[in-house]
């Protein structure tokens, strides 16, 4: 099934070369365009089960999903199906409006909490996110990235105390598609 979205990965033109500024800062020649995968139910299906596949192996017991807002959320949803575990929403700010809330969904002390997110250069985004729900009580016992860029996200992440499961590294997707590094 990796093989299968990393052939979807490629094949969606999810790898696009070019001037990007990341959501890190970072520039780079080339972007992983998840978002463009993530609009395709069978990719959604795909992702979710090698998450839960994936959480299964490793023992992680988790009673919810968690995604940070806004390419994690149909990642986050889907898995929330497949498992049918309820679904938590974390928003880049606090709503300015309304409840206020920075968390959608019922997070409660000691909530056992498994976090994906769509694509990982630095690791900023997730830790972010991770912090919120570790601040509202909840512990949360694993980050999934899609793919990982390989660009210090993985230790960043663990030098926080979260342990990291990358689906796929941006080396192995450059390997399968036939690019080398030096061309990226």
């Amino acid at each position: 099934m990796k093989d299968e979205l990393i052939n979807l990965i490629i094949n969606e033109g999810c790898i696009k070369f070019g001037h990007f500024v990341l959501t890190s800062g970072k520039e780079s020649n080339y972007y992983i365009d998840i978002k463009s995968l993530i609009t395709n139910p069978k990719a959604l299906r795909i992702i979710a089960k090698l998450i839960k596949e994936k959480a299964e192996e490793l023992n992680l017991n988790y009673d919810k999903i968690a995604g940070p807002e806004l390419g994690a959320v149909p990642i986050a949803t889907a898995l929330s199906l497949e498992t049918n575990k309820p679904l938590l929403i974390v928003r880049k700010k606090k709503k300015e409006h309304g409840t206020g809330k920075v968390i959608e969904g019922n997070v409660q002390k000691g909530d056992k909490v498994l976090l994906v997110e769509d694509v990982t250069t630095t690791g900023g985004s997730v830790i972010r996110a991770a912090k919120i729900l570790r601040e509202h009580g909840a512990d949360v016992v694993g980050i999934f990235v899609v793919v990982d860029r390989e660009e210090g996200a993985k230790e960043n992440i663990e030098k926080e105390g979260f342990k990291f499961y990358p689906l796929v590294l941006v080396s192995e997707l450059f390997k399968a598609a036939g690019i080398s590094k030096d061309q990226s």
